[in-house]
């Protein structure tokens, strides 16, 4: 990606300095995950971090470290760390994509007549209170609605480098480009409609299916940013695409399913299988507009 030299945005809050400390509820209900807006219970909630992310369950309730010797002698997400040049250079890097969302939302908004309110992006180490109840980095990259923020332990990069083989700064950025897009979703009311839906669901498996569609729009919405990245700015280079698909493909539902139990339920997938959420970045990447991101308005996903 051509970042280098590019706006910072001034919408970074850098609490890394504040790591550290257990796990605590927080909130009515105990910690929502703020993806898109979805409020559920924090054992349920939980329990499906653990297995859409293939992380042991005791990591989350406890704040420790997980039981799988596997992952011995590897640093792990919000593992506390000397700060370092390339820290501060990867600072840099997320804040030059968030500006660049900034610049994209607010030029689509003004098209819809409408005024694009720029998120925040919070920086933190190992654990972080947010509006939605505090939260362990092991639960990845977030957003919460309740305070309009997004949430990223920048040692998810080094996991999704590492552990899903996902290296690359556009595969980085698509991973802030998807939280904004759930950011989108609540400036547009989407998150709230979807939200009240699940709430009349008459089964778990139906309340999942609109989960999916909400996260493969977000991640349509991030293509579309890449798209106008490209165009109006000229930042990708040859690969830049090729990263950011082979992030979409690694965690799709179906994916870290399998890598975790060695099966795949569809009817608890929350976020879409792999091909799907490929799909849904491909589609929002090649169109650039908003429109062709209706992921409820169409039976094939």
């Amino acid at each position: 990606m051509r970042w280098q030299g590019g706006r910072e945005s001034e919408n970074v809050e850098d609490r890394r300095s504040q790591g550290g400390g257990g796990f605590g509820g927080g909130g009515r209900g105990g910690i929502r995950i703020g993806k898109g807006g979805l409020g559920i219970g924090g054992v349920v909630v939980l329990l499906l971090v653990s297995v859409v992310l293939g992380v042991d369950p005791t990591v989350l309730l406890n704040g420790g470290d997980p039981a799988d010797r596997s992952t011995a002698g590897r640093t792990q997400i919000g593992e506390a760390a000397p700060r370092s040049q390339a820290d501060d250079e990867l600072k840099r890097f997320v804040s030059v994509v968030l500006a660049d969302t900034e610049d994209t939302w607010r030029g689509l908004f003004q098209q819809m007549g409408r005024q694009y309110q720029a998120p925040t992006l919070v920086l933190f180490t190992g654990t972080v209170s947010s509006g939605c109840g505090r939260a362990q980095a092991a639960m990845g990259p977030f957003y919460c609605p309740m305070d309009q923020k997004l949430y990223i332990d920048l040692g998810f990069y080094r996991e999704l480098r590492d552990r899903f083989q996902a290296p690359g700064d556009f595969a980085q950025a698509y991973v802030i480009a998807h939280e904004v897009g759930h950011h989108v979703q609540t400036l547009l009311g989407i998150s709230e409609q979807v939200q009240a839906a699940q709430q009349r669901a008459r089964n778990p498996a139906d309340a999942n299916a609109l989960s999916v569609r909400l996260e493969l729009q977000a991640d349509c919405f991030a293509g579309l940013w890449g798209n106008h990245a490209n165009r109006d700015r000229k930042m990708l280079e040859p690969g830049d695409v090729e990263e950011a698909l082979t992030a979409a493909s690694a965690i799709g539902d179906d994916r870290l399913q399998r890598q975790a139990s060695g099966t795949v339920s569809p009817d608890s997938f929350t976020h879409g299988s792999s091909a799907q959420r490929v799909r849904w970045f491909r589609t929002g990447l090649e169109s650039g507009r908003i429109e062709a991101c209706d992921t409820f308005g169409t039976d094939r996903l």
